[in-house]
């Protein structure tokens, strides 16, 4: 088995990043509002901050307290959306309880949603996706570039996408779909279909699906659900779900158990995760390339 490296991945991107960045006649702004003082997301609001200004894009802080109402939140971002030179707005979730939260990713200009979270962004992402100089979703993008990184021959291999979440499962099929590619979905409510919504041969056995996978592609958040008994030899696994297992974080796959088996894994941590970062900021790039 070996590691797909992400840091290795993120670092190669990034650098790109900062090219483009630098060569820009002005200086983008990304903004990750905070609401509350939850302490992982503060760490994750900061780690975004160190990543953004070390490659040349200015970082704005927009910390609310966690007893803001959705209005008043709705009218804070309406005032970032104006901002000179904002090429990127995100919210840090979860938020608290009584915010509205559709509301709130609503209220980002779609222009400046590089998370692809509002409604209008991530139509606009399915309906008219293109590589050049559009937005999306960060997350399934950095499983694509973790996929890319092994250099394969896609059109040849049966995948098979585990979960239709919004962040990973539904994008990252789409994404497959773009390129031509046919992967199987299957989630935990119903029978395995394929990309159009068929029900495929056999789809009511979804380990025999998963076992015949030559890449499977994870975001379900069950730790430790993939084991080396379920997959094919040489099988390349992406996952990007996590949970908390035992005070840590933890990936959809057992790591220990598919090692002799696998032939590629993405780990967790140090593989989809920091390349989603990677290409949130590569989103921010993205808009301010279409200001010029």
């Amino acid at each position: 088995m070996q590691i797909v490296d992400g840091r290795k991945i993120r670092d190669e991107i990034l650098t790109k990043v900062k090219e483009e960045v630098t060569a820009l006649p002005f200086k983008p702004i990304f903004c990750d509002v905070l609401v509350g003082e939850d302490p992982v997301s503060v760490q994750y609001v900061q780690m975004k901050e160190r990543t953004a200004e070390a490659v040349g894009i200015s970082f704005y802080k927009a910390n609310f307290p966690g007893t803001i109402s959705t209005d008043n939140l709705i009218r804070e971002i309406n005032i970032l959306n104006g901002l000179k030179d904002m090429c990127g707005i995100i919210i840090q979730l979860p938020l608290p309880k009584q915010i509205d939260r559709e509301k709130v990713l609503d209220s980002i200009d779609p222009r400046l949603d590089v998370d692809c979270l509002g409604s209008i962004a991530g139509a606009e992402f399915y309906n008219n996706f293109n590589d050049g100089n559009k937005l999306a979703f960060p997350t399934a993008l950095a499983c694509m570039a973790l996929l890319d990184s092994l250099d394969l021959d896609l059109t040849s291999k049966n995948i098979v996408v585990l979960g239709r979440g919004m962040l990973v499962g539904r994008p990252v099929t789409a994404l497959l779909q773009f390129r031509g590619l046919n992967p199987t979905i299957i989630t935990s409510s119903t029978p395995a279909r394929n990309a159009y919504g068929e029900a495929v041969a056999g789809g009511e056995n979804k380990e025999e699906l998963i076992k015949k996978a030559d890449i499977i592609i994870s975001g379900i958040g069950k730790g430790k659900y993939l084991t080396g008994q379920m997959i094919k030899e040489g099988a390349v696994l992406i996952e990007a779900g996590t949970s908390e297992s035992d005070g840590g974080i933890v990936g959809d796959v057992d790591l220990e158990s598919v090692k002799d088996v696998a032939g590629y894994v993405s780990p967790v941590p140090g593989g989809v995760g920091p390349v989603t970062v990677a290409m949130l900021l590569k989103n921010v790039l993205t808009v301010a390339k279409n200001r010029l």
